[in-house]
């Protein structure tokens, strides 16, 4: 079986049970089974068959369960929202689309992972101008800066722009990553490097911290300073820089925490969230009723009370931050927990990539990517169930928000173009040589450019 037919037998049972999905709360909502109520998972069927042609025709030997995964979990995050609100849901359709459109553009443009490291200055400067300019001319919502407005739309440029400083400082490390475990000197009995390599990362982390200022948003500062501590343990292999990495984290979190009275908020309410449940801690109480009433296999899709009668949600931004106590209540348990193993899939499939990986850039890439993908989804899940103070990030393909959505369909192109690189490469290593068989390349050149990061 070819990666694409695995591709489209894992999506057929996704995109099957989206479409029943839509069904149910749609006869919840008229009381009838019509023809209309299959309307909407069929149009979903068709986007993702779309995308999956796509694939084919792109990145032919790309992971197979990385796509079917996201058609699960993005499908099932819009008939949670649109068990809430249908208005909400066609916006979230409309950028799903708009987040297909780009996946597949970045398929098409980028055949070759080798142009992004040579533009790994420009994508980077790219990628600091997105927080710059969202930390200057951003507008305040809920305490964060991080929402840009150009008429009628507004967006997060942050969310752009950490794709970008990964892949920048994926081709950074690829530079600078054998220099980074020599040591010349030793500090206190720790052998560094020279100061002038470890200049950059110092930049970085600045940076991060002053964005944690300015844009007073303590969970984009932990996803961008996450993925540059991933990707330097994955580049160097040392635990050290990672460990440091913490501690200065953690020295600028807490200098957030008495600067910023909504950082103190958050904090407070995962403390002790019942010293205040009708107010500070009104969220992340009902948050817990929720998940505690969906029991073991919940109230049932559309039976949940996540709506009072005005139309508001009980538990405010709901469809955003809190969507995973809507998906705890009425698919209780067992599908709190499947959500949950879904993106373990995706990150053990991400870092899968990159073990396979022989070149640097490729390895570092995809570790990058899946890192803050995973970090993403655990910072959001472990806030809605108390496990960590709330960062107010969005669940990933599943949580309302066309910045976020378009964002991850990046991701997940990147993700594909290095598995589709890797996979080649794999095959072409396997083959058998041109006396037994396989075709002759011509020349040494020609091989040559083979070994290079493109398709």
């Amino acid at each position: 079986m070819t990666f694409r037919t695995r591709e489209l037998v894992f999506l057929i049972p996704a995109l099957i049970l989206t479409t029943l999905g839509f069904a149910l709360v749609y006869t919840h909502r008229s009381a009838e089974l019509t023809p209309a109520s299959l309307v909407y998972g069929g149009l979903f069927v068709a986007l993702f068959v779309i995308a999956h042609l796509g694939c084919r025709v792109l990145a032919k030997q790309a992971d197979p369960y990385l796509l079917p995964i996201t058609a699960l979990l993005s499908t099932l995050g819009i008939v949670m929202i649109y068990r809430l609100d249908e208005t909400m849901a066609q916006q979230q359709a409309i950028w799903l689309v708009v987040g297909l459109a780009v996946f597949l553009l970045v398929l098409a443009f980028v055949r070759n992972l080798n142009v992004l490291r040579d533009h790994r200055f420009i994508i980077g400067i790219a990628g600091l101008l997105l927080l710059l300019v969202t930390a200057v001319f951003g507008r305040e919502i809920n305490g964060a800066r991080l929402w840009l407005a150009i008429g009628p739309v507004h967006f997060q440029p942050p969310e752009i722009g950490k794709i970008l400083l990964v892949v920048f400082f994926a081709a950074y490390l690829v530079d600078i990553r054998e220099v980074l475990t020599v040591s010349t000197r030793r500090i206190l009995g720790v052998p560094l490097p020279p100061f002038r390599y470890l200049a950059p990362l110092l930049t970085i982390w600045a940076l991060s911290m002053a964005l944690m200022v300015f844009m007073k948003d303590l969970g984009t500062s932990l996803l961008f300073f996450g993925a540059l501590l991933a990707l330097l343990y994955v580049a160097t292999g040392r635990l050290f820089y990672v460990l440091v990495g913490i501690v200065l984290f953690l020295a600028g979190a807490t200098l957030l925490y008495y600067l910023f009275q909504h950082v103190q908020v958050r904090v407070d309410i995962w403390l002790d969230p019942w010293k205040d449940p009708s107010g500070k801690g009104y969220q992340i109480v009902q948050s817990l009723f929720a998940l505690a009433a969906g029991g073991l296999f919940g109230r049932g899709l559309g039976q949940g009370y996540l709506t009072l009668q005005s139309g508001e949600t009980i538990i405010p931004a709901l469809e955003t931050d809190f969507i995973f106590s809507a998906i705890g209540e009425e698919l209780g348990l067992i599908g709190a927990v499947g959500i949950i193993l879904l993106y373990f899939i995706f990150v053990y499939r991400g870092f899968r990539i990159s073990i396979k990986a022989r070149e640097d850039f490729p390895r570092l890439l995809a570790a990058g990517l899946t890192s803050i993908f995973g970090l993403q989804a655990f910072l959001i899940v472990g806030g809605v169930i108390k496990l960590i103070p709330l960062t107010g990030i969005t669940l990933p393909f599943v949580s309302k928000g066309g910045s976020s959505i378009v964002a991850n369909f990046i991701l997940l192109a990147l993700l594909l173009r290095a598995s589709d690189y890797v996979n080649r490469k794999e095959s072409l290593q396997r083959s058998p040589g041109p006396e037994e068989g396989r075709p002759d390349f011509g020349n040494k050149v020609a091989v040559g450019q083979m070994t290079r990061y493109g398709a």
